[in-house]
Protein backbone atom coordinates (compact mmCIF):
# COMPACT_ATOMS: atom_id res chain seq x y z
CA UNK A 1 0.00 0.00 0.00
CA UNK A 2 1.38 3.45 -0.93
CA UNK A 3 1.63 6.35 1.39
CA UNK A 4 -1.29 8.47 1.44
CA UNK A 5 -1.10 10.82 4.42
CA UNK A 6 2.73 12.29 6.07
CA UNK A 7 2.63 14.00 9.47
CA UNK A 8 5.62 16.64 9.14
CA UNK A 9 6.82 18.50 12.72
CA UNK A 10 10.41 19.71 12.93
CA UNK A 11 12.77 22.14 14.73
CA UNK A 12 15.60 21.40 12.03
CA UNK A 13 14.20 22.35 8.67
CA UNK A 14 17.19 21.39 6.93
CA UNK A 15 16.43 19.73 3.57
CA UNK A 16 12.37 20.14 4.81
CA UNK A 17 11.83 22.24 1.33
CA UNK A 18 13.45 19.55 -1.00
CA UNK A 19 10.95 16.68 1.35
CA UNK A 20 8.03 18.17 1.04
CA UNK A 21 7.91 19.09 -2.53
CA UNK A 22 9.33 15.50 -3.59
CA UNK A 23 6.22 14.53 -1.07
CA UNK A 24 3.44 16.71 -3.08
CA UNK A 25 4.65 15.93 -6.23
CA UNK A 26 3.63 12.10 -5.22
CA UNK A 27 -0.07 13.67 -4.27
CA UNK A 28 0.97 12.62 -1.06
CA UNK A 29 -1.09 14.74 1.34
CA UNK A 30 0.62 16.92 4.50
CA UNK A 31 -0.28 17.55 7.80
CA UNK A 32 1.51 19.54 10.25
CA UNK A 33 2.11 21.93 13.13
CA UNK A 34 2.89 25.62 14.08
CA UNK A 35 6.11 26.64 12.76
CA UNK A 36 6.16 23.52 10.52
CA UNK A 37 2.88 24.13 8.91
CA UNK A 38 3.77 27.96 8.13
CA UNK A 39 7.21 27.28 6.42
CA UNK A 40 4.80 24.23 4.04
CA UNK A 41 2.61 27.03 3.45
CA UNK A 42 4.98 29.51 2.85
CA UNK A 43 6.08 27.27 -0.49
CA UNK A 44 2.38 27.23 -1.55
CA UNK A 45 2.06 23.80 -1.16
CA UNK A 46 -1.02 22.39 0.92
CA UNK A 47 -0.78 21.72 4.74
CA UNK A 48 -3.38 21.20 6.93
CA UNK A 49 -2.96 22.00 10.53
CA UNK A 50 -2.97 19.30 13.47
CA UNK A 51 -5.74 20.88 15.30
CA UNK A 52 -7.75 20.66 12.09
CA UNK A 53 -7.41 17.60 11.45
CA UNK A 54 -8.09 16.33 15.15
CA UNK A 55 -11.06 19.00 15.71
CA UNK A 56 -9.08 19.88 19.19
CA UNK A 57 -6.85 22.86 19.73
CA UNK A 58 -3.14 23.66 20.23
CA UNK A 59 -3.12 24.03 24.33
CA UNK A 60 -0.83 25.54 26.87
CA UNK A 61 1.79 27.47 24.62
CA UNK A 62 2.03 24.47 22.46
CA UNK A 63 2.30 22.12 25.18
CA UNK A 64 -0.26 19.91 23.85
CA UNK A 65 -1.19 19.89 19.88
CA UNK A 66 -0.15 16.00 19.00
CA UNK A 67 -1.27 14.12 22.30
CA UNK A 68 -4.75 12.88 20.46
CA UNK A 69 -6.33 9.62 19.45
CA UNK A 70 -6.92 10.65 16.02
CA UNK A 71 -2.50 11.20 15.88
CA UNK A 72 -1.72 8.13 17.55
CA UNK A 73 -4.24 5.86 16.84
CA UNK A 74 -3.56 7.30 13.03
CA UNK A 75 0.03 5.77 13.34
CA UNK A 76 -0.71 2.71 15.53
CA UNK A 77 -3.59 0.87 14.28
CA UNK A 78 -2.05 -2.44 12.67
CA UNK A 79 -3.42 -2.50 8.86
CA UNK A 80 -3.49 -5.93 9.03
CA UNK A 81 -5.81 -7.31 11.74
CA UNK A 82 -9.52 -6.74 10.94
CA UNK A 83 -10.50 -5.19 14.14
CA UNK A 84 -8.26 -2.96 14.40
CA UNK A 85 -9.21 -1.67 10.77
CA UNK A 86 -12.85 -1.49 11.89
CA UNK A 87 -11.84 0.21 14.57
CA UNK A 88 -10.39 3.27 13.40
CA UNK A 89 -13.10 3.56 10.81
CA UNK A 90 -15.68 3.39 13.59
CA UNK A 91 -13.43 6.46 15.57
CA UNK A 92 -13.03 8.17 12.35
CA UNK A 93 -8.99 7.53 12.67
CA UNK A 94 -7.53 8.07 9.81
CA UNK A 95 -4.04 6.38 8.93
CA UNK A 96 -0.87 8.15 9.23
CA UNK A 97 1.76 6.17 6.74
CA UNK A 98 4.87 8.46 7.26
CA UNK A 99 5.90 10.75 10.24
CA UNK A 100 9.18 12.91 9.76
CA UNK A 101 9.50 14.50 13.20
CA UNK A 102 13.10 15.89 14.40
CA UNK A 103 12.88 17.04 17.95
CA UNK A 104 13.00 20.20 20.17
CA UNK A 105 17.21 21.87 20.58
CA UNK A 106 17.45 21.01 24.26
CA UNK A 107 21.12 19.99 23.92
CA UNK A 108 21.76 22.83 21.80
CA UNK A 109 19.91 24.79 25.27
CA UNK A 110 22.01 23.44 27.49
CA UNK A 111 24.79 23.93 25.80
CA UNK A 112 24.58 27.68 25.92
CA UNK A 113 26.24 30.13 28.45
CA UNK A 114 23.73 31.01 31.28
CA UNK A 115 20.73 29.19 30.17
CA UNK A 116 18.45 28.66 32.98
CA UNK A 117 16.51 25.67 34.66
CA UNK A 118 12.77 27.17 32.43
CA UNK A 119 14.70 27.64 29.35
CA UNK A 120 15.61 23.84 29.60
CA UNK A 121 13.02 22.08 30.58
CA UNK A 122 11.07 24.51 28.01
CA UNK A 123 12.38 22.64 25.30
CA UNK A 124 11.84 19.04 26.63
CA UNK A 125 10.10 17.83 24.19
CA UNK A 126 6.84 15.38 24.59
CA UNK A 127 4.80 15.38 21.29
CA UNK A 128 7.94 14.65 18.94
CA UNK A 129 9.11 11.43 21.09
CA UNK A 130 5.79 10.27 21.49
CA UNK A 131 4.78 10.07 18.07
CA UNK A 132 8.62 8.92 16.79
CA UNK A 133 7.86 6.16 19.48
CA UNK A 134 4.50 5.10 18.17
CA UNK A 135 5.51 5.05 14.49
CA UNK A 136 8.15 3.11 15.04
CA UNK A 137 6.62 0.54 17.12
CA UNK A 138 4.31 0.00 13.61
CA UNK A 139 7.58 0.17 11.36
CA UNK A 140 5.88 -3.09 9.52
CA UNK A 141 3.17 0.07 8.01
CA UNK A 142 4.36 3.70 8.76
CA UNK A 143 7.71 5.19 7.92
CA UNK A 144 9.20 7.31 10.66
CA UNK A 145 11.71 9.91 9.41
CA UNK A 146 13.98 11.56 12.51
CA UNK A 147 17.37 12.65 10.52
CA UNK A 148 16.89 15.04 7.96
CA UNK A 149 19.89 13.20 6.23
CA UNK A 150 17.48 10.21 5.62
CA UNK A 151 15.63 12.73 3.27
CA UNK A 152 16.94 11.83 -0.39
CA UNK A 153 16.52 8.08 0.45
CA UNK A 154 12.37 8.31 1.67
CA UNK A 155 11.70 9.78 -1.86
CA UNK A 156 14.02 7.27 -4.16
CA UNK A 157 12.15 4.59 -2.52
CA UNK A 158 9.05 6.32 -3.05
CA UNK A 159 9.63 6.53 -6.86
CA UNK A 160 11.00 3.13 -6.68
CA UNK A 161 8.49 1.14 -5.33
CA UNK A 162 5.18 2.46 -5.92
CA UNK A 163 5.45 5.17 -3.67
CA UNK A 164 6.26 3.34 -0.11
CA UNK A 165 9.20 2.08 1.33
CA UNK A 166 11.05 -1.14 1.97
CA UNK A 167 10.18 -2.84 5.09
CA UNK A 168 14.13 -2.58 5.69
CA UNK A 169 14.39 0.78 5.53
CA UNK A 170 11.12 1.58 7.50
CA UNK A 171 13.06 -0.94 10.35
CA UNK A 172 16.33 0.71 10.04
CA UNK A 173 14.56 3.72 10.49
CA UNK A 174 12.90 2.55 13.34
CA UNK A 175 16.07 1.59 14.98
CA UNK A 176 17.44 5.16 14.45
CA UNK A 177 14.62 6.37 16.28
CA UNK A 178 14.99 4.32 19.30
CA UNK A 179 18.77 5.39 19.45
CA UNK A 180 17.96 9.13 19.36
CA UNK A 181 15.13 9.21 21.99
CA UNK A 182 17.29 7.70 24.34
CA UNK A 183 20.12 9.63 23.45
CA UNK A 184 17.61 12.77 23.77
CA UNK A 185 16.68 11.44 27.04
CA UNK A 186 20.12 10.94 28.25
CA UNK A 187 20.87 14.51 27.94
CA UNK A 188 17.75 15.45 29.62
CA UNK A 189 18.25 13.25 32.41
CA UNK A 190 22.35 13.73 32.57
CA UNK A 191 21.39 17.70 32.86
CA UNK A 192 18.67 17.38 35.26
CA UNK A 193 21.35 15.21 37.57
CA UNK A 194 23.85 17.86 37.26
CA UNK A 195 21.04 20.12 39.19
CA UNK A 196 21.30 17.56 42.36
CA UNK A 197 24.11 17.35 45.04
CA UNK A 198 24.49 13.84 44.17
CA UNK A 199 24.39 11.69 41.31
CA UNK A 200 22.21 8.91 41.58
CA UNK A 201 22.79 7.49 38.12
CA UNK A 202 24.71 7.46 35.40
CA UNK A 203 23.56 6.45 31.61
CA UNK A 204 25.55 6.57 28.42
CA UNK A 205 23.80 6.07 25.04
CA UNK A 206 26.01 6.75 21.84
CA UNK A 207 25.41 5.63 18.11
CA UNK A 208 27.99 3.22 16.79
CA UNK A 209 30.89 5.35 15.30
CA UNK A 210 32.50 2.03 13.87
CA UNK A 211 33.32 -1.45 14.05
CA UNK A 212 36.85 -1.99 15.06
CA UNK A 213 39.99 -4.66 13.37
CA UNK A 214 39.37 -6.51 16.52
CA UNK A 215 40.67 -5.96 20.53
CA UNK A 216 43.10 -6.21 22.58
CA UNK A 217 44.09 -9.52 20.57
CA UNK A 218 42.37 -10.54 17.35
CA UNK A 219 39.88 -13.06 18.91
CA UNK A 220 38.18 -10.14 20.56
CA UNK A 221 35.55 -8.83 18.96
CA UNK A 222 35.46 -4.60 19.52
CA UNK A 223 33.28 -1.65 18.26
CA UNK A 224 33.78 2.02 18.84
CA UNK A 225 30.73 3.93 19.60
CA UNK A 226 30.02 7.78 19.79
CA UNK A 227 31.94 10.34 17.55
CA UNK A 228 35.32 9.61 17.00
CA UNK A 229 35.39 10.18 13.34
CA UNK A 230 34.77 13.74 13.96
CA UNK A 231 37.76 14.48 15.37
CA UNK A 232 40.20 11.86 14.14
CA UNK A 233 39.80 10.90 10.15
CA UNK A 234 41.47 8.06 8.26
CA UNK A 235 43.33 8.99 5.37
CA UNK A 236 44.59 5.51 4.40
CA UNK A 237 45.54 2.66 5.79
CA UNK A 238 43.88 -0.76 7.62
CA UNK A 239 40.58 -0.57 9.92
CA UNK A 240 42.04 0.75 13.31
CA UNK A 241 41.76 -2.06 16.15
CA UNK A 242 40.64 -0.75 19.86
CA UNK A 243 44.62 -0.83 21.15
CA UNK A 244 45.00 1.63 17.78
CA UNK A 245 41.98 4.39 19.37
CA UNK A 246 43.48 3.99 22.57
CA UNK A 247 46.91 4.66 21.20
CA UNK A 248 45.48 7.89 19.63
CA UNK A 249 43.86 8.94 21.94
CA UNK A 250 46.77 9.32 24.00
CA UNK A 251 49.08 10.84 21.47
CA UNK A 252 46.74 13.31 20.94
CA UNK A 253 45.70 14.34 24.42
CA UNK A 254 49.92 14.57 24.70
CA UNK A 255 50.54 16.42 21.65
CA UNK A 256 48.05 19.18 22.95
CA UNK A 257 50.02 20.14 26.06
CA UNK A 258 52.63 21.76 23.61
CA UNK A 259 52.47 24.87 21.32
CA UNK A 260 55.33 25.35 20.05
CA UNK A 261 56.16 22.29 16.81
CA UNK A 262 56.22 19.31 18.57
CA UNK A 263 56.35 15.39 17.53
CA UNK A 264 55.84 12.37 20.21
CA UNK A 265 56.37 8.83 19.48
CA UNK A 266 54.22 6.71 21.88
CA UNK A 267 53.71 2.66 22.13
CA UNK A 268 51.04 0.88 24.16
CA UNK A 269 49.79 4.69 25.20
CA UNK A 270 53.33 5.34 26.76
CA UNK A 271 55.50 8.13 25.05
CA UNK A 272 59.02 6.93 24.11
CA UNK A 273 59.92 10.70 22.98
CA UNK A 274 58.79 13.83 22.66
CA UNK A 275 61.03 16.69 20.88
CA UNK A 276 60.21 20.18 20.58
CA UNK A 277 61.31 23.09 18.10
CA UNK A 278 60.45 26.35 17.64
CA UNK A 279 60.65 26.58 13.86
CA UNK A 280 61.70 23.18 12.69
CA UNK A 281 59.15 20.07 12.97
CA UNK A 282 62.00 17.81 11.56
CA UNK A 283 64.26 18.98 14.20
CA UNK A 284 61.57 18.60 16.87
CA UNK A 285 61.06 14.62 15.29
CA UNK A 286 64.98 14.18 15.27
CA UNK A 287 64.64 15.12 19.31
CA UNK A 288 61.91 12.84 19.88
CA UNK A 289 63.21 9.97 17.84
CA UNK A 290 66.63 9.92 20.13
CA UNK A 291 64.64 9.36 23.12
CA UNK A 292 64.70 5.94 21.59
CA UNK A 293 65.33 4.32 18.41
CA UNK A 294 64.00 0.98 19.35
CA UNK A 295 60.49 1.10 20.64
CA UNK A 296 58.84 3.18 18.00
CA UNK A 297 59.06 -0.24 15.94
CA UNK A 298 54.82 -0.62 15.46
CA UNK A 299 54.62 2.17 17.32
CA UNK A 300 52.08 6.18 17.14
CA UNK A 301 53.77 9.16 16.02
CA UNK A 302 51.67 12.18 16.17
CA UNK A 303 52.60 16.66 15.46
CA UNK A 304 50.89 19.28 16.13
CA UNK A 305 51.79 20.81 13.31
CA UNK A 306 50.53 19.76 9.53
CA UNK A 307 53.39 17.06 8.35
CA UNK A 308 56.28 17.97 6.07
CA UNK A 309 57.93 16.20 3.58
CA UNK A 310 60.92 16.10 5.13
CA UNK A 311 59.87 14.35 8.37
CA UNK A 312 57.44 11.98 6.19
CA UNK A 313 60.70 11.09 4.30
CA UNK A 314 62.50 10.30 8.19
CA UNK A 315 59.48 8.74 9.41
CA UNK A 316 58.62 6.32 6.07
CA UNK A 317 62.83 4.81 6.87
CA UNK A 318 61.04 3.00 10.03
CA UNK A 319 58.13 0.73 10.39
CA UNK A 320 55.06 2.87 12.65
CA UNK A 321 51.44 1.79 12.90
CA UNK A 322 49.63 5.00 13.06
CA UNK A 323 50.75 8.73 11.84
CA UNK A 324 48.36 11.42 13.45
CA UNK A 325 48.86 15.46 12.29
CA UNK A 326 46.43 18.27 11.71
CA UNK A 327 47.55 17.62 7.81
CA UNK A 328 49.60 16.06 5.52
CA UNK A 329 51.40 18.21 2.84
CA UNK A 330 50.38 16.85 -0.40
CA UNK A 331 54.25 14.99 -1.38
CA UNK A 332 54.03 13.92 2.53
CA UNK A 333 51.13 11.85 1.75
CA UNK A 334 51.91 11.10 -1.92
CA UNK A 335 55.33 9.13 0.13
CA UNK A 336 53.27 7.61 2.37
CA UNK A 337 50.73 6.68 0.62
CA UNK A 338 53.13 4.05 -0.81
CA UNK A 339 52.86 2.04 2.59
CA UNK A 340 49.39 0.41 2.20
CA UNK A 341 48.90 -0.28 5.59
CA UNK A 342 50.43 2.45 6.99
CA UNK A 343 46.78 4.29 8.93
CA UNK A 344 47.07 8.03 8.24
CA UNK A 345 44.70 10.16 10.76
CA UNK A 346 43.74 13.89 10.34
CA UNK A 347 42.94 14.97 13.65
CA UNK A 348 40.77 18.01 13.97
CA UNK A 349 41.56 21.24 16.02
CA UNK A 350 38.12 20.44 17.42
CA UNK A 351 39.84 17.71 19.78
CA UNK A 352 40.66 20.11 22.26
CA UNK A 353 37.74 21.18 23.44
CA UNK A 354 36.70 17.54 24.24
CA UNK A 355 39.85 17.17 26.58
CA UNK A 356 37.68 18.15 29.55
CA UNK A 357 34.91 15.38 29.21
CA UNK A 358 34.51 12.90 31.78
CA UNK A 359 36.04 9.64 32.07
CA UNK A 360 34.78 6.98 31.26
CA UNK A 361 35.97 2.88 32.19
CA UNK A 362 34.11 -0.48 32.99
CA UNK A 363 34.36 -2.07 36.21
CA UNK A 364 32.75 -5.30 37.59
CA UNK A 365 29.02 -4.92 37.46
CA UNK A 366 29.64 -0.85 36.20
CA UNK A 367 31.17 2.06 35.28
CA UNK A 368 33.84 4.14 36.82
CA UNK A 369 33.21 8.01 35.92
CA UNK A 370 36.25 10.54 36.87
CA UNK A 371 36.82 14.37 36.29
CA UNK A 372 39.67 14.72 33.28
CA UNK A 373 42.62 15.64 33.92
CA UNK A 374 43.98 18.06 30.95
CA UNK A 375 45.96 20.86 32.08
CA UNK A 376 49.11 20.20 33.46
CA UNK A 377 48.84 21.06 37.74
CA UNK A 378 51.52 23.35 39.30
CA UNK A 379 53.62 25.42 36.78
CA UNK A 380 52.42 28.59 38.26
CA UNK A 381 54.43 30.60 40.60
CA UNK A 382 57.12 28.34 39.99
CA UNK A 383 59.26 30.59 42.39
CA UNK A 384 56.91 30.01 45.30
CA UNK A 385 56.94 26.06 45.11
CA UNK A 386 60.89 26.23 46.00
CA UNK A 387 61.55 23.72 48.23
CA UNK A 388 65.48 23.00 48.23
CA UNK A 389 68.44 25.63 49.26
CA UNK A 390 69.12 26.20 46.04
CA UNK A 391 66.32 27.82 43.21
CA UNK A 392 66.42 26.28 40.05
CA UNK A 393 67.77 28.26 37.05
CA UNK A 394 65.45 30.01 34.33
CA UNK A 395 66.71 26.85 31.99
CA UNK A 396 66.48 24.22 34.42
CA UNK A 397 62.67 26.22 35.16
CA UNK A 398 61.93 25.87 31.34
CA UNK A 399 63.23 22.06 31.10
CA UNK A 400 60.97 21.23 34.48
CA UNK A 401 57.75 22.76 32.29
CA UNK A 402 58.38 20.37 29.48
CA UNK A 403 59.32 17.37 31.21
CA UNK A 404 56.29 17.67 33.61
CA UNK A 405 54.08 18.16 30.93
CA UNK A 406 55.32 14.66 29.35
CA UNK A 407 55.46 12.30 32.76
CA UNK A 408 51.70 13.51 33.31
CA UNK A 409 51.14 11.30 30.59
CA UNK A 410 53.01 8.27 31.06
CA UNK A 411 51.94 5.37 33.05
CA UNK A 412 53.05 5.11 37.00
CA UNK A 413 54.96 4.68 38.35
CA UNK A 414 56.62 7.52 36.07
CA UNK A 415 59.77 9.32 35.27
CA UNK A 416 61.01 11.28 32.83
CA UNK A 417 64.45 13.03 32.77
CA UNK A 418 64.18 15.99 29.94
CA UNK A 419 65.50 19.14 28.47
CA UNK A 420 63.48 22.26 27.86
CA UNK A 421 63.23 20.99 24.45
CA UNK A 422 62.82 17.05 24.65
CA UNK A 423 62.70 14.03 26.99
CA UNK A 424 65.59 11.86 27.23
CA UNK A 425 64.98 8.93 29.41
CA UNK A 426 61.39 7.52 30.01
CA UNK A 427 60.31 5.02 32.85
CA UNK A 428 56.97 3.53 32.61
CA UNK A 429 54.90 1.54 34.34
CA UNK A 430 56.98 0.04 37.20
CA UNK A 431 56.17 -1.48 40.72
CA UNK A 432 58.58 0.89 42.47
CA UNK A 433 59.44 4.89 41.23
CA UNK A 434 63.17 3.96 42.19
CA UNK A 435 62.71 0.95 38.97
CA UNK A 436 61.16 3.75 36.91
CA UNK A 437 64.28 5.95 37.39
CA UNK A 438 66.55 2.90 36.70
CA UNK A 439 64.22 2.09 33.63
CA UNK A 440 64.65 5.67 32.51
CA UNK A 441 68.47 5.70 33.36
CA UNK A 442 68.88 2.63 31.41
CA UNK A 443 67.04 3.72 28.37
CA UNK A 444 69.41 7.25 27.83
CA UNK A 445 72.68 4.86 28.37
CA UNK A 446 71.26 2.59 25.63
CA UNK A 447 70.17 5.41 23.63
CA UNK A 448 73.91 7.56 23.94
CA UNK A 449 72.24 10.36 25.58
CA UNK A 450 74.08 12.19 28.35
CA UNK A 451 71.88 13.11 31.58
CA UNK A 452 74.15 15.60 33.20
CA UNK A 453 72.55 18.74 33.06
CA UNK A 454 69.02 17.39 33.17
CA UNK A 455 65.95 17.61 35.06
CA UNK A 456 63.95 14.67 36.59
CA UNK A 457 60.14 14.51 36.45
CA UNK A 458 58.33 12.37 38.75
CA UNK A 459 54.26 11.85 38.65
CA UNK A 460 53.92 11.43 42.06
CA UNK A 461 55.66 11.63 45.34
CA UNK A 462 59.19 9.92 45.93
CA UNK A 463 58.71 7.97 48.83
CA UNK A 464 62.24 7.80 49.94
CA UNK A 465 65.31 9.30 49.01
CA UNK A 466 66.26 6.32 47.21
CA UNK A 467 64.61 7.32 43.58
CA UNK A 468 65.86 10.95 43.76
CA UNK A 469 69.31 9.72 44.51
CA UNK A 470 69.45 7.44 41.41
CA UNK A 471 68.09 10.48 39.23
CA UNK A 472 70.85 13.16 41.18
CA UNK A 473 73.68 10.58 40.43
CA UNK A 474 72.95 9.78 36.69
CA UNK A 475 73.57 13.42 35.85
CA UNK A 476 69.99 15.57 37.06
CA UNK A 477 70.27 18.77 38.77
CA UNK A 478 66.56 19.55 39.19
CA UNK A 479 63.71 17.43 40.28
CA UNK A 480 59.88 18.59 39.86
CA UNK A 481 57.37 16.12 41.51
CA UNK A 482 54.18 16.44 43.59
CA UNK A 483 55.82 16.32 47.21
CA UNK A 484 53.16 14.94 50.25
CA UNK A 485 55.40 12.11 51.57
CA UNK A 486 55.99 11.46 55.17
CA UNK A 487 59.72 11.81 54.27
CA UNK A 488 59.49 14.42 52.04
CA UNK A 489 62.31 15.87 54.46
CA UNK A 490 64.41 13.18 54.09
CA UNK A 491 64.13 13.76 50.30
CA UNK A 492 64.51 17.36 50.45
CA UNK A 493 67.58 16.81 52.75
CA UNK A 494 68.98 14.53 49.82
CA UNK A 495 68.85 17.14 47.52
CA UNK A 496 70.64 20.08 49.34
CA UNK A 497 73.29 17.72 50.12
CA UNK A 498 73.77 16.96 46.02
CA UNK A 499 72.88 20.86 45.29
CA UNK A 500 69.92 20.09 43.51
CA UNK A 501 67.14 22.44 43.20
CA UNK A 502 63.50 20.72 43.92
CA UNK A 503 59.91 21.91 42.98
CA UNK A 504 57.08 20.39 44.67
CA UNK A 505 54.09 21.10 42.66
CA UNK A 506 51.10 19.41 45.34
CA UNK A 507 49.52 18.31 42.33
CA UNK A 508 49.68 14.38 41.37
CA UNK A 509 49.27 13.45 37.68
CA UNK A 510 48.50 9.47 38.53
CA UNK A 511 48.32 7.82 35.25
CA UNK A 512 46.69 3.99 35.41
Amino acid sequence: MSIQRALISVSDKTGLEFLVRGLHERGIAILSTGGTSKFIRSLEIPVTDISDFTGFPELFEGRVKTLHPKVHGGLLFRRDKDDHVKQAEENEILPIDLVVVNLYPFEETIAKEGVSREEAIEQIDIGGPSMLRSASKNYDSVTVVVDPSDYPTILEELGEHHGNTTLKTRERLAIKVFQRTAAYDHAIAAHLNDCQETEASFSVCLPLDQELRYGDNPHQKASLYGNFSDYFKKLQGKELSYTNVLDIAAAAELIHEFRRPAVAILKHTNPCGVGADADDLRAAWEKAFETDRQAPFGGVIICNRPLTLSVARVISEIFTDVIIAPDFETEARALLAKKKNLRLMKMDEGFKNILTDPVIRSAPGGLMVMDSDPVALGLDHMEERVVTERPPTAEEIEAMRFAWRVVKHVRSNAIVFGKSDRTLGIGAGQMSRVDSCRLAVWKAEQAGLDLHGSVVASDAMFPFPDGLISALEAGATAVIQPGGSIRDEEVIQAANERGAAMIFTKSRHFLH
